[in-house]
């Protein structure tokens, strides 16, 4: 059974959040707010409901999901090896819209898709999210929309398109922005600025002057 929290009520929020909680440790998907658009997240760790993710929204493993942490020791435990582009653009946007591809551990035993033994992490700047990730740990997280439509800023918005794939809906009002994260690639030799998103290049750049654009 679907069900939606309105997180602006503080009992609501709280049973949302258990119940999201609740939800990924089942292998269900939950919806959550961010401070860019919607998305809706399974356990990183799982790879039945990482698919379930990826069906849900009717996109292919040729577009591995992002992953969502709420530290930067979260994403010390997923990759053996941060750059030193990495710490310097972390301590200028993190938490906040920029995603980072680095290289994942081959330890780790998930299944996000054809990965490339990369992954793409963010922290975000939203304290809902980061209050559910401190609970379940990382999350397989993208934009809550069906593939080719438009990212969603409400969660009414969210349900219409995804429905009852989806176990929870965190309702946390109207995000901030339409506009999704950047994201810069730190897997090879080169950072490479593969999405200009919420985080303009000059001020990427501005951290990491190596930067190019792909």
């Amino acid at each position: 059974m679907t069900r939606r929290f309105d997180c602006s009520d503080p009992s609501q929020r709280a049973e949302g959040l258990t119940a999201a909680t609740e939800a990924v440790r089942q292998g269900r998907l939950v919806v959550l707010p961010t401070d860019t658009v919607y998305g809706v997240g399974a356990d990183a760790f799982d790879p039945a409901a990482v698919a379930r993710l990826l069906g849900a929204k009717g996109r292919g493993r040729h577009k591995p999901s992002p992953v969502l942490v709420d530290s930067l020791e979260a994403l010390r435990d997923l990759t053996d090896d941060l750059p030193d582009a990495a710490r310097a653009l972390i301590d200028a946007f993190w938490p906040g819209g920029l995603t980072l591809v680095v290289r994942h551990r081959t330890s780790l035993a998930w299944d996000l898709g054809e990965t490339g033994g990369t992954v793409a992490v963010r922290m975000p700047d939203h304290a809902l999210a980061l209050e559910l990730l401190a609970a379940t740990g990382p999350l397989a997280v993208s934009s809550a929309n069906l593939t080719d439509h438009p990212s969603p800023q409400d969660c009414a918005a969210a349900q219409a398109m995804l429905g009852d794939s989806v176990a929870v809906y965190l309702d946390g009002g109207r995000t901030g922005g339409a506009v999704s994260s950047s994201i810069v690639d730190l897997s090879g030799e080169v950072p490479v600025l593969v999405r200009d998103g919420v985080l303009p290049y000059d001020r990427l750049r501005a951290v990491v002057p190596d930067l190019v654009v792909r």
